[in-house]
C-alpha cells in the first residue's frame, strides 16, 4: 500500500492490501485517499475548517445532512442505502450531530462527483453535507467512496474511496464515520470497533453467562461460549484477535485466553487457587491478574512468551482489578489495604503503591484512559452505585452518571465515551450503556439479552 496517503491508490495496491490482511485473518478492506478524483473538488469560496469542539460539557450538535449515497446500478441501491443509514445512526449516537430529516432536503444528489449547491444546503441550516456512492466492481466486489463538505465554506473538508467484499458493507459504514468524526472532531473515532461481553439469559436464580462479541452498535452479535460454565471479566488484546477472561466450572476459577477467530482456547497458569481480573498489557505480551492466597489476593504477571510469572503486590489485603497505563509503565487497581475498598496507583514491575481516591464511600474497578489522562471507576456509597472519572493522581473526581447498580467502566479506543453495566434490581437483569466523559448522552446499547461486564476493543482498522 502506498506509504503517502495523498498517492491515488492503484488496483494492484488494492489487491496487494486485501491479499495481505487476509493472510492475517482479518476483514479484507482497502482504503485509499485518491487526491484526483475525491479530493481535487471544490468551489471558489475561501476555505475555513469546520470544526466541532468536544472538550466542552455543553455541546451543541452540529446539524449535518446524509442524503442516501448514490447506487452505482439498481442493484446496489439497497446497500447504499444501508451504509448510509449506518453512518447517520453512528453519528447521531455520537450526541456531537444532528442529522437533518431528508424531508426538509431541496437538492437531490444524482452526481456525488460534482459540487453541491451549497446555497440550498444552507438554507435547511447543514453546516455539513456528505455525500458518496456504492458501486460493485467486475470482481464482485464493493467501491464506497465519500465526500464531506463544508457548507458554509462550500469546500470540501475530506474524500476518500474503499474497497471490500459486499457482506463487509457494515464496516464501510462505521469506517466513513470514523473519518467524518475524525475530520469534524480532530479526534479519533470509535465506530469500528467491537464490544466483548456476558450475555445472561433464563431465571435470575438460574442464569446462563456466554461469553459474546458484537459490533459496538449492537449488531452482529456472536456467542463465543455455550454457557455451560460461568463466565466473567473479559478483556480484548491489543491485537483485537485474543481476549482473556474468567471461567469458573467444576474447579476453581480460572484465567484463560480465546482466540475470537479460531475458538481456540488455553489456561493462563496452572496456579493453586482462584485466579481472576485478567487484563493485558498495552504490548500484548503480558497478562496481569489476581491470584487469591488464603483470604487474601495480590497481582502476578505472567509473560505469554516465556510464560514466566512475577508477583507484584505484597499485602495481606485484597489486591485485584488491575489496569495499566497506555504506555504500560503504571498499573491502577483496587484494593482494601486501607480498610476499605479504594484505587491504587504504582509502577507495573510492582513497588510501593500510592492512594488516589479519597471521596466518600468506596471505589473499584478502575480502568485507565486510553488516553492515559484519566481513570474511570466505580463508586459505592448511600446504596448506590456511580460511573466516574478522575485524573490519575486523584484530583477532579467526578461522577459521570449514578443508579441502583452500575458498574463495569471500559473505555472507548479513544477515551471520550464509556461503556458500563447497569442492573435495576428485581426481577429484571443488567443492560449495557454508554456515556460521554463529560457526563453527556447517556444512552442504552441493544443487545439480545440481559448484559454485564463490557469490553471495548481497539479500532479494527
Amino acid at each position: 500500500m502506498p506509504n503517502d496517503p495523498l498517492k491515488p491508490m492503484t488496483a494492484r495496491d488494492s489487491d496487494n492490501m486485501i491479499t495481505k490482511l487476509t493472510r492475517r485473518r482479518m476483514l479484507a478492506l482497502g482504503a485509499g485517499m485518491t487526491a484526483g478524483a475525491l479530493a481535487g473538488l471544490r468551489s471558489d469560496n475561501v476555505f475555513a475548517a469546520l470544526k466541532l469542539d468536544v472538550t466542552q460539557g455543553n455541546v451543541q450538535p452540529m446539524p449535518i445532512a446524509l442524503p442516501d449515497f448514490v447506487a452505482g446500478s439498481p442493484a446496489d441501491g439497497e446497500v447504499s442505502r444501508n451504509v448510509t443509514g449506518i453512518i447517520t445512526s453512528n453519528l447521531r449516537r455520537s450526541g456531537l450531530f444532528a442529522p437533518i430529516d431528508p424531508a426538509a432536503y431541496i437538492e437531490k444528489i444524482g452526481n456525488p462527483d460534482t459540487v453541491p449547491r451549497f446555497p440550498d444546503w444552507r438554507a435547511i441550516n447543514a453546516q455539513a453535507l456528505v455525500t458518496g456512492r456504492v458501486t460493485r466492481q467486475n470482481d464482485g466486489r464493493l467501491k464506497a467512496e465519500f465526500r464531506l463538505w463544508d457548507v458554509f465554506a462550500g469546500a470540501q473538508q475530506a474524500g476518500q474511496q474503499y474497497f471490500t467484499t459486499p457482506d463487509n458493507w457494515r464496516r464501510i459504514g462505521h469506517i466513513i464515520s470514523d473519518a467524518i468524526y475524525e475530520r469534524l472532531t480532530g479526534e479519533k473515532g470509535y465506530f469500528d470497533t467491537r464490544i466483548v461481553f456476558v450475555d445472561e439469559s433464563g431465571p435470575k436464580e438460574r442464569r446462563v453467562k456466554r461469553l459474546t462479541i458484537m459490533d459496538q452498535d449492537g449488531a452482529n452479535v456472536r456467542y463465543l461460549t455455550r454457557g455451560d460454565d460461568l463466565v466473567l471479566t473479559p478483556r480484548f488484546s491489543p491485537s483485537t484477535q485474543e481476549i482473556t477472561y474468567m471461567s469458573f466450572g467444576q474447579g476453581d476459577p480460572r484465567v484463560f485466553l480465546l482466540n475470537i477467530e479460531t475458538g481456540q482456547r488455553e489456561i493462563v497458569g496452572n496456579f493453586p487457587g482462584m485466579t481472576f481480573s485478567p487484563r493485558f498489557s498495552p504490548d500484548g505480551q503480558r497478562v496481569i491478574m489476581s491470584l487469591q492466597q488464603g483470604s487474601n489476593s495480590n497481582l502476578f504477571v505472567m509473560d505469554l512468551r516465556s510464560k514466566a510469572t512475577t508477583r507484584l503486590t505484597q499485602s495481606p489485603a485484597i489486591d485485584t482489578a488491575p489496569s495499566y497505563s497506555p504506555d504500560g509503565t503504571r498499573i491502577c487497581f483496587e484494593s482494601d489495604r486501607g480498610g476499605s475498598q479504594q484505587i491504587y496507583v504504582m509502577s507495573a514491575s510492582g513497588g510501593n503503591a500510592q492512594r488516589i481516591s479519597f471521596g466518600e464511600g468506596s471505589y473499584s474497578t478502575p480502568v485507565w484512559s486510553p488516553r492515559g489522562d484519566t481513570i474511570a471507576f466505580t463508586k459505592q456509597g448511600g446504596g448506590r452505585f456511580g460511573i466516574g472519572i478522575m485524573n490519575t493522581d486523584g484530583s477532579g473526581e467526578r461522577l459521570l452518571t449514578e443508579g441502583f447498580h452500575n458498574e463495569g467502566p471500559t473505555f472507548a479506543p479513544n477515551g471520550r465515551v464509556i461503556m458500563f453495566f447497569r442492573d435495576p434490581g428485581g426481577n429484571s437483569g443488567p443492560s449495557l450503556y454508554t456515556v460521554d466523559i463529560t457526563g453527556r448522552n447517556e444512552q442504552r446499547v441493544p443487545t439480545p439479552s440481559f448484559a454485564s461486564d463490557p469490553a471495548w476493543s481497539p479500532l479494527l482498522s
